[in-house]
């Protein structure tokens, strides 16, 4: 299917001065660009009425199915503005793919892949100038968030028979101003964030809700995410709030926990072909919390780093837990693995594997 999307453009365009003073400092999900995609979905039409008009606030009735039951799933991804001044993004089949799959979970429409990619691109396109400029050492980009809802108006508990899938958009600023900064990590030893048959590998806003108690917590304690543990015994790395993790051995191995239970990031399935492109050995299994003490401790793990969609890769300085706290050294691996990522984001260097997509 392939849908056909109109588009009402906005009559109080962002002015380029106002614009120009945006992008200059555009934080993080702060300030949206002029328009907004809407496509809607019913058991009797499919998919339809999509349409890209200006950006604004949504109405919605009281009893809207969502409000009550949370059925929602969402994505993320950015758009990069290369040094030719053309615009791209990275690997967005693979969030058409994810998005596909928490579908699955949250008993929602599939929108196919084509779809998806053709909604992100319709809404680029139009506000393509709020994509920030290409310069040397500059990590700024547009971020994308595709997301569906149950918009239905009705209190009764089952899957929503009115869908609707929405792309807004906003510019964002490097994740490290003045360079990449090793995180602080809180071990949260009373949370847990889902379990076997849970929603835990599904991108859905309940997952992050849950993590928010946790991450509090680690805040009190002066660190900047929280790291969960698995749910049935308490003692397997899992994921941390917002990101994915991986260790760094020195004999060549990169180990990250397996998935089922965590959402399987787009940043983490590119770094593990990049890694064994590096002559990397991959190993994703299960990761006891002391396979990662025991590790520093005896110098056999060498780098800890942590990735996701925002942050891209991060080093991990320190690890903390009620009563006790690890350093972790940090390396060259992370560095190149970092920045080798980053350089086919922007265009900067080749990219053998075929990740970036052309919009515009």
């Amino acid at each position: 299917m392939t849908l056909e999307i109109t588009t009402t453009l906005t009559a109080t365009p962002t002015s380029d001065a106002r614009l120009a003073e945006i992008l200059a400092d555009p934080g993080f999900g702060t300030h949206f660009t002029d328009h907004m995609l809407t496509v809607e979905w019913t058991p009797e039409a499919g998919w339809h009425a999509a349409r890209i008009e200006p950006y604004g606030p949504l109405s919605l009735d009281p009893a809207t199915a969502v409000l009550h039951y949370a059925q929602e799933t969402f994505e993320g991804l950015k758009a990069y503005r290369h040094a030719d001044g053309s615009i791209w993004t990275f690997r967005p089949e693979a969030n058409a793919a994810r998005m596909a799959r928490s579908s699955g979970r949250l008993a929602f429409p599939v929108l196919e892949t084509d779809d998806f990619v053709a909604c992100v691109d319709a809404l680029v396109k139009v506000d393509a100038r709020w994509v920030p400029e290409a310069a040397e050492g500059s990590e700024k980009s547009l971020y994308v968030r595709p997301f569906m809802f149950a918009s239905e108006t009705f209190l009764g508990v089952r899957s929503s028979r009115h869908v609707t899938f929405m792309v807004i958009a906003s510019p964002a600023g490097a994740y490290f101003k003045g360079g990449v900064k090793p995180v602080k990590l809180w071990l949260s030893e009373h949370y847990t964030r889902a379990g076997r048959g849970g929603m835990g590998a599904a991108k859905t806003g309940g997952n992050y809700a849950s993590s928010l108690a946790a991450q509090d917590e680690a805040s009190a304690h002066g660190c900047d995410q929280v790291v969960f543990l698995d749910a049935s015994e308490g003692r397997y790395l899992e994921e941390l709030g917002g990101m994915n993790i991986f260790l760094v051995y020195g004999d060549g191995r990169l180990v990250t926990p397996e998935t089922g239970t965590i959402l399987e990031g787009i940043t983490r399935a590119s770094i593990i072909e990049l890694a064994q492109k590096m002559g990397l050995q991959v190993e994703e299994r299960r990761v006891e919390i002391d396979e990662w003490r025991d590790g520093v401790a005896s110098g056999a793990i060498t780098e800890v780093f942590a990735c996701g969609t925002a942050a891209v890769v991060t080093p991990v300085g320190e690890l903390l837990w009620d009563g006790g706290s690890l350093a972790t050294p940090g390396g060259p691996v992370t560095a190149e693995i970092r920045e080798t990522l980053v350089d086919i984001q922007f265009g900067r260097t080749d990219d053998p594997f075929g990740w970036t997509h052309q919009i515009c």
